[in-house]
């Protein structure tokens, strides 16, 4: 239904109409489209108005109605929930009578992992929150908690987070990919030693860099070779077993590379950082020394994921099938076309290429020899150990920002703007970890649930280390972030070991470790993701690698902690 209204205009003497003004115009056009869009009926009483009069009750109804739905909403609710259960904790909660501080860390606990555990607010904002929390609670003063925010652990992981992003720059993982998938690929095609070569690489990508990004590059490489094999109806089921078993083998093998070096995932550097707090007098888990353990628990979890996808998806009878799509004529092809950054070159490495290779070759070095044993302390002893792990990651970053490139005059390696895509999600994450740690070590908070786990004297080690591992990998599976998990349970063993008197080492290592066990669930962690994303992997084929993968898992920590990690990490000696 239409309306019109008589514009204004004003006749002049000779007959022709004028417009009187632009401003009534418009007005008298919006009149009319408003009544039109209200389908209100016109009306000839000229008293009638030109826009609805609405009952003001009504209209007050409405706007009620309508702030109500914006405010009741299910984030509001978990913005809410931290604040509230801080709130009912600071008054209802008495730990101890003459100690307020361990009872409001505890309040704060509850606010920040309602928190994360919800993503009411970004996560790396939450991971802020220790450093208004912390001095409006009485914790620890503002400067206390920023030190947690940078230091060497911190250090350690800004450095290698600029060096990865050269390495993805450059384009040298997918290099060092295809180079390795040509080795093993096999003549003729041997589909369970070609799935070995996508498998290591991934897993040595991932130990110098966090699962995340590894995960985000790999990923990519690995559906680039499976994009050679037909999809949909006309995709047997031999080449659907075989994608199958790259993406989870891709998968899976970045979170074991991962466990294996303090830079490969944020849980390593979160444990590192609560053993230092806790024990600063304790000697320091360093680079090599975590190494010498988590790498062969690692490689045994390796060679068991690779074992299962070869059982399930990938035998070597598939050879004959796969070899119509692939061979090694394709990857040569793939690695003579990747070419430098501004596709000027292809075919062999470039100078930047091979100096930040040789950048990332010193960096490895570096770490390995820093402190090697007690009879051949390392490099470390000529600076008195002032120098840590950080020192030698930010030394290196800052040679990225001062080797020229030789690909323009006056261009370095790396510069700012390439920088632009560091985590710092991750690194205020890890900062807030360090944080949680120290306040609840300083506040009294450590001690009273140490009072609290007494009835554990009486479980013995070897139960105790496959239940610690069982409980963290179960709680990661529901927790998005392995490293929330972390920050969670390894506080809590600390605690448990002093109760049972057992090196706090012992527990700490197999549950940091267990909490990346996220094999179950595509949500479980963002790699994880990344790897359902691609749509070749259902989640039944996640449960049915990732639970036998998890129970291998626990049981290699299990057997090694008590005799390989003894010896390591010397848990012998007494801690204070």
């Amino acid at each position: 239904m239409t309306f019109s209204v008589k514009l204004p205009i004003n006749e002049h003497k000779n007959g022709t109409l004028e417009r009187k003004s632009d401003f009534e115009f418009e007005f008298a056009h919006t009149l009319i489209s408003t009544r039109n869009q209200m389908d209100i009926p016109p009306s000839n009483d000229p008293k009638t108005p030109l826009l609805p009069l609405d009952d003001p009750n009504q209209r007050s109804q409405i706007k009620f109605s309508s702030s109500l739905k914006s405010i009741l909403t299910s984030n509001n609710f978990n913005i809410l929930l931290g604040p509230l259960l801080s709130t009912i904790i600071c008054l209802h909660v008495n730990l101890d009578g003459s100690l307020t501080t361990s009872r409001n860390m505890l309040a704060v606990l509850a606010w920040i992992f309602a928190w994360w555990l919800t993503e009411a607010v970004p996560m790396p904002i939450t991971s802020m929150s220790p450093l208004f929390l912390f001095p409006l609670f009485g914790i620890a003063s503002a400067d206390d908690v920023a030190h947690s925010y940078m230091n060497d652990v911190i250090a350690l992981v800004l450095g290698s987070f600029i060096l990865a992003l050269a390495v993805e720059h450059y384009n040298i993982h997918k290099r060092l990919a295809l180079n390795i998938t040509l080795v093993f690929c096999g003549d003729p095609l041997n589909p369970p030693l070609l799935l070995l070569g996508i498998c290591g690489t991934a897993a040595f990508v991932s130990m110098w860099m966090h699962n995340v990004a590894t995960a985000v590059m790999m990923m990519p490489v690995a559906t680039g070779i499976l994009r050679r094999f037909p999809t949909g109806p006309n995709q047997s089921v031999v080449v659907g077993k075989f994608c199958r078993a790259v993406v989870l083998g891709v998968l899976y093998s970045i979170t074991i590379g991962g466990m294996s070096t303090l830079t490969g995932t944020g849980v390593n550097l979160i444990l590192v950082g609560m053993w230092q707090s806790y024990f600063p007098e304790a000697a320091p888990v360093t680079f090599s020394t975590w190494f010498l353990f988590a790498f062969p628990s690692a490689l045994l979890m390796f060679l068991a994921l690779w074992a299962l996808l070869c059982c399930l998806y990938c035998s070597r009878s598939s050879g004959q099938a796969l070899s119509v799509y692939f061979d090694k004529a394709h990857l040569k092809e793939e690695l003579e076309m990747l070419g430098s950054v501004d596709a000027a070159r292809a075919g062999p490495m470039a100078y930047a290429e091979k100096m930040v290779l040789a950048l990332f070759s010193m960096l490895i070095v570096l770490w390995m020899t820093r402190s090697i044993t007690e009879d051949i302390p390392g490099w470390g002893v000529l600076f008195k150990g002032l120098a840590g792990d950080g020192t030698v990651s930010v030394m290196i970053a800052t040679l990225l920002f001062i080797v020229p490139s030789k690909k323009q005059k006056g261009q370095k390696l790396m510069d700012w703007d390439k920088c632009k895509k560091l985590p710092w999600n991750i690194i205020l994450l890890l900062g807030a970890g360090l944080a949680i740690a120290d306040g609840v070590r300083s506040s009294g908070l450590a001690d009273i649930l140490s009072e609290s786990l007494d009835f554990l004297e009486a479980v013995p080690y070897l139960a105790m280390t496959p239940a610690v591992c069982l409980i963290s990998s179960t709680i990661t599976e529901l927790i998005t972030s392995n490293n929330a998990t972390a920050t969670l349970i390894v506080p809590l063993l600390i605690q448990i070991a002093k109760t049972t008197h057992v090196h706090p080492l012992l527990l700490m290592i197999p549950g940091g470790i267990g909490a990346q066990f996220a094999f179950l669930f595509p949500t479980a962690t963002p790699s994880n993701t990344v790897g359902f994303a691609t749509g070749h992997i259902e989640i039944q084929d996640m449960i049915k690698i990732g639970l036998p993968l998890k129970i291998a898992g626990i049981a290699v920590l299990s057997l090694l902690m008590p005799t390989l990690g003894v010896y390591v990490f010397r848990t012998g000696e007494q801690v204070q």
